[in-house]
């Protein structure tokens, strides 16, 4: 689907939580890192191809996979609860040594935060991402002119009951869970993002030992890149943050 294809091996390892399915996608500087790709929340692995161009060039293999519940994966979305288990068993199928960097957005960035103590891990990007769980349920609703003060906080108990979370989802906050990272963290966030707010992106940054923040003056959650005009601030700051990690300039495909 792109306008110049890739290289990739589609591939279904059975992780011991769950069947995923995922695409390795060849990048171009064979010494770079592997980087593992987590959509968000009603997205698919279909979601790294607008993003491959700014992380392809410093990668020497992309991973894009589907969570349970998402894409074509069977199974049920673990809402940020599960995936950084999974993302944790990835991280051990593909540990390299130039190591790996994990990027995701919305759902997908809080749990690359979460997993980013993981073994062999060099760096983190997580774009739009939320500190606490009920945060897009509720901007969502509350867009829609939806019903949200009493039903949502009884739904979000309960789902995490269900999940394992608990009824207060104690524990979930991606700010605290960066201040475990040891690695460099990079937050790209659009200044105008009504579902998940900017001032969580910075909030996450603050909290991490080496965090920076790249926001979008005017970008949304969805339309960071989709839109002429905040692509290229995003693909910028992906490029600089790969040109960091690796010590060298991105290839040139």
């Amino acid at each position: 689907e792109m306008g110049t294809p890739r290289s990739f091996t589609p591939r279904m390892p059975a992780l011991s939580r769950a069947e995923v399915e995922l695409w390795e996608i060849e990048g171009d500087n064979a010494a770079g890192p592997v980087v593992i790709v987590t959509p968000g929340w009603g997205d698919s692995k279909i979601g790294v191809l607008p993003r491959l161009d700014a992380i392809a060039p410093w990668a020497s293999l992309v991973i894009a996979w589907d969570p349970p519940g998402l894409g074509v994966s069977p199974g049920a979305c673990g809402l940020g609860v599960h995936e950084p288990a999974l993302l944790n068993e990835l991280c051990g199928c593909y540990a390299r040594e130039a190591g790996i960097v994990l990027y995701g957005w919305s759902l997908g960035g809080g749990a690359s935060v979460s997993a980013g103590t993981s073994a062999g891990v060099h760096g983190v990007i997580a774009e739009a991402p939320y500190r606490l769980a009920p945060t897009p349920a509720r901007n969502v609703l509350r867009a829609a002119g939806l019903p949200y003060r009493l039903n949502l906080p009884i739904a979000m108990a309960l789902l995490g009951v269900r999940l394992g979370a608990g009824a207060l989802w104690r524990g979930f906050d991606r700010a605290e869970r960066a201040r475990d990272l040891r690695v460099p963290l990079l937050v790209l966030h659009g200044t105008d993002d009504a579902v998940c707010p900017v001032a969580d992106g910075e909030a996450i940054a603050a909290e991490a030992a080496d965090g920076s923040i790249v926001t979008v003056p005017g970008g949304g959650h969805n339309d960071l890149w989709s839109d002429d005009g905040f692509r290229p601030v995003c693909a910028d700051a992906l490029r600089a943050f790969g040109e960091r990690l690796t010590g060298s300039p991105a290839v040139s495909a």
